[in-house]
């Protein structure tokens, strides 16, 4: 089947969108993929609804403003597939179902025997109605019930990708979002995955914190800064490092208080060594050693980033346009692949990448009215 896969960040810039021709195993096509920037009404009310739902207590009606969040996203979501099919000849009739993972706005990983907390914000069955499509969406809420991290759920599509390539194993797929995650593939279907720990996300916020702009572009700031020690020391003190895989995370899990003293450069300089370190100790908890690294994510446009891992890891680090891939689409492309496994009833997260008791699928398929 023809499948459009969404995907929005964290970081709040665009409508990723990517076509996938797949039955949820194989890989038949690569279709078009693109992206549409955010206008700044959705952002903001996505913002908002973030910072509401960062004092969302348990057991508390959600927040008013997560149901004007979902109808904006959908509403941006139809508005930028409009503009991305009409420039690729395409119609919704060519779709055969699309995937939308939606705007995360919390996630809160289990801890203590209790459950986590995981919210994507989009109006599935606006999205269906407006489009004439099926949508799968909600691909996260199953698997934390579940009693499961929720996250990462990448990992089955990196496999997929990188048989499609023709790689072999061992490998492992870093994707540098809001938080970086890591795929180790060991061979056959054996994968195993986890968040690293931040991405662009705390230096996205930091950037914008000082009204320096919404980000750190191509590392112009952390490239003349220099990494304070004392405060990387205690940033890699947070018992996040020492929790065994898998684990998952949320941007707004580490503070950037201790960053506070030091320069708008320095600061930079020490969130892009925190990234790189972070991914270290994640590749020295799983005792792995791949024969390379694939990056892909918005981090990979970050030299500093690119130059603090090939520093730290012992294997090439490459991007994913190395090996052919759309670094900028592999999240769009997974929840295409995603909601096509939903349909199949194949599972989407697995024990050792989210942590379930056994393979399970997810997302719920909503068709239009």
């Amino acid at each position: 089947m023809r499948v459009l896969g969404f995907m929005t960040g964290t970081s709040l810039d665009a409508v990723d969108m990517a076509v996938l021709e797949t039955d949820g195993e194989t890989i038949s096509a690569f279709g078009p993929a693109g992206e549409r920037k955010l206008s700044e009404e959705t952002r903001d009310i996505m913002l908002a609804a973030t910072a509401e739902a960062l004092t969302w207590p348990r057991g508390a009606p959600e927040p008013a403003i997560f149901a004007q969040a979902a109808t904006a996203g959908a509403e941006e979501h139809f508005a930028a597939a409009e503009e991305f099919l009409a420039a690729n000849d395409l119609n919704w009739s060519d779709i055969d179902l699309i995937g939308m993972h939606g705007q995360t706005v919390l996630h809160e990983r289990p801890m203590d025997g209790r459950v986590g907390r995981t919210v994507q914000l989009g109006d599935a069955a606006l999205l269906a109605k407006k489009a004439g499509v099926p949508v799968a969406h909600d691909f996260r809420t199953a698997d934390v019930a579940a009693g499961g991290e929720g996250a990462p759920l990448a990992p089955i599509y990196h496999l997929a990708r990188a048989k499609a390539s023709g790689l072999s194993a061992p490998l492992a797929v870093l994707n540098i979002g809001g938080v970086a995650n890591v795929t180790f593939w060991s061979g056959g279907d054996e994968i195993a995955a986890f968040d690293t720990g931040p991405g662009n996300g705390m230096i996205d916020l930091m950037v914008q914190a000082r009204g320096a702009g919404r980000f750190d572009d191509r590392g112009r700031y952390a490239s003349v800064g220099r990494v304070n020690a004392g405060v990387l020391s205690g940033l890699l003190g947070h018992p996040y490092f020492k929790a065994p895989p898998p684990k998952s995370l949320d941007r707004f899990d580490f503070s950037l208080e201790p960053l506070e003293p030091l320069e708008l450069e320095d600061a930079a300089a020490t969130l892009v060594a925190f990234m790189a370190e972070a991914v270290k100790l994640g590749f020295d908890m799983m005792g792995a050693d791949p024969t390379e690294l694939v990056v892909c994510g918005g981090g990979r446009h970050n030299p500093e980033i690119m130059k603090a891992l090939a520093e730290r890891l012992p294997m090439p680090v490459n991007t994913a346009e190395h090996h052919g891939w759309r670094g900028d689409s592999i999240e769009a492309e997974a929840f295409a692949y995603l909601a096509a496994r939903s349909v199949a009833g194949l599972p989407i997260s697995f024990p050792k990448t989210t942590g379930v008791p056994k393979p399970m699928t997810g997302g719920r398929i909503v068709r239009q009215e």
